[in-house]
């Protein structure tokens, strides 16, 4: 696609929902550099994770495929070394790629990050500085927290999370950490760092991997403040289901064995004045983020680089914030499947630019790569979402899907209407008409008068697990 090959810089969130930016509606949170980017670029509306948990996400962006073809479901495991990955990809290319912050490639636990550098080489990184993820944080050791250990930080920061994992989910206090030495100003300081100091006559590929805003809810400083709960909507309810939903989604409704809270929290009940404490942390955590996207984005600017730069912004998945009285992940509610996703690429995306066609974690690598005019190779599932820059109104396919291994998964098809999933015995306990009601309140699945919506996308999953067409 390229005439000469761009700067790659790629900047993702942990765990930010799509809604929570400015430029998507948010009515309070204030994200003026995320907005800058869609603005002078191009968001994706309707973007969706290919699993509502880090790694098997994660895989799916370096790999291209979806969890039943790369095999990692859970937070455990790793894709081989030799695996081919969009960062190998990019190397072939004439790329030096670099890697700072949290990947999750693998499991973070007990050890240093640097033994595991072989590993980030091998997924295609030639320079590495690795974070954890928050929780992480607490048992394996990094550059970060060998910087803590200098500054006289890091036990106080461990304290402060075992306290938080003693009071349960709905913890939210400010962190010990000053902000400035908060993860994700970490992160964000060592990749300006990197970019003012990049000499290489390669073009660079530099992924920024953010922990946050990632729970717990543990902003630091100003941030801390910044959201008053008072201000927050108020969450998506919990919705009974209908004298027509089976009675193994009653049990889950019920908090049955298979459960884990279908349509309660898989944590302990959270009331209205601890979700929307939560509600503002969360957004605080999000504006420091935002915070060091503007400062990375204007190292590109003073550079002179910002023409020949393509920016990638995304997210591995959502989080519950108290919708349908849920925290977190792993379900496939709206509020944890769709992300943030936006392109921004002077002079070859018109700015301003919105796309609501159905994009999806696996899109990422066929359209970077494309861009770098390097070769996607024939296993990628993903579609490259050029076309849409040129055509905005356009649409790639007619589903997407995502997978997750648990009570309250596993496979999800969602067109731009219907949302359907069915559990591990094949049961269907999903299913939402998302025009008439985008807020998931009422689960059609088992009602006589939608058997045959039902059967369609139960069709259209087998066939997307068989690797077939989709059942028109």
């Amino acid at each position: 696609m390229a005439e000469a090959r761009p700067n790659i810089l790629i900047l993702m969130t942990d765990q930010q929902r799509a809604d929570h930016m400015s430029c998507a509606g948010h009515p309070v949170l204030r994200t003026p550099n995320m907005d800058r980017l869609a603005a002078e670029g191009m968001l994706f509306s309707h973007a969706c994770t290919t699993s509502p948990l880090c790694m098997p996400a994660r895989a799916s962006f370096i790999s291209g495929l979806y969890p039943h073809n790369h095999d990692m479901w859970r937070n455990s495991g790793r894709l081989p070394e030799g695996e081919e990955s969009l960062f190998r990809r990019l190397q072939e290319a004439g790329y030096r790629t670099a890697h700072i912050g949290k990947s999750h490639y693998y499991p973070h636990g007990p050890g240093h990050l640097t033994d595991h550098e072989p590993y980030m080489h091998a997924r295609g990184f030639e320079d590495v500085h690795e974070t954890t993820g928050p929780w992480a944080t607490t048992s394996a050791d990094s550059y970060m927290t060998d910087r803590w250990a200098e500054l006289g930080l890091l036990d106080a920061f461990r304290e402060d999370y075992a306290k938080r994992y003693q009071h349960g989910p709905t913890a939210v206090w400010p962190s010990p950490l000053p902000a400035e030495e908060f993860p994700d100003s970490y992160v964000g300081r060592t990749a300006t760092e990197y970019l003012e100091r990049y000499s290489d006559e390669r073009p660079f590929c530099l992924f920024v991997g953010f922990g946050g805003p990632h729970e717990p809810f543990d902003a630091p400083g100003r941030y801390a403040e910044m959201y008053a709960p008072s201000q927050m909507p108020s969450a998506i309810p919990a919705a009974q289901p209908g004298e027509w939903v089976p009675e193994h989604v009653r049990q889950q409704a019920a908090g049955g064995p298979d459960a884990q809270g279908y349509f309660s929290a898989a944590q302990p009940q959270a009331t209205s004045d601890q979700i929307a404490a939560l509600r503002g942390n969360y957004c605080g955590k999000i504006s420091l983020i935002d915070h060091w996207f503007g400062r990375i984005l204007s190292v590109v600017d003073d550079r002179g680089w910002a023409e020949q730069t393509l920016v990638v912004f995304w997210s591995d998945h959502g989080e519950m914030a108290g919708d349908h009285q849920r925290l977190h992940k792993n379900v496939f509610y709206e509020s944890a499947l769709r992300i943030p996703l936006a392109f921004r690429w002077p002079g070859r995306v018109r700015p301003g630019l919105v796309s609501e066609a159905l994009a999806c974690t696996v899109d990422i690598l066929p359209t970077v790569l494309e861009a770098a005019g390097a070769d996607v190779g024939e296993r990628c599932q993903g579609k490259t979402l050029w076309p849409l820059a040129e055509n905005p109104d356009g649409e790639l396919r007619e589903a997407v899907f995502s997978e997750v291994a648990g009570p309250c998964g596993e496979l999800m098809v969602r067109t731009r209407e219907w949302k359907y999933a069915m559990d591990r015995s094949g049961r269907g306990w999903m299913l939402y008409n998302l025009r008439d009601d985008p807020h998931e309140q009422v689960n059609l699945v088992g009602r006589d008068d939608c058997r045959a919506v039902e059967l369609e996308m139960r069709d259209r999953l087998l066939a997307f697990l068989a690797g077939m067409r989709p059942v028109m």
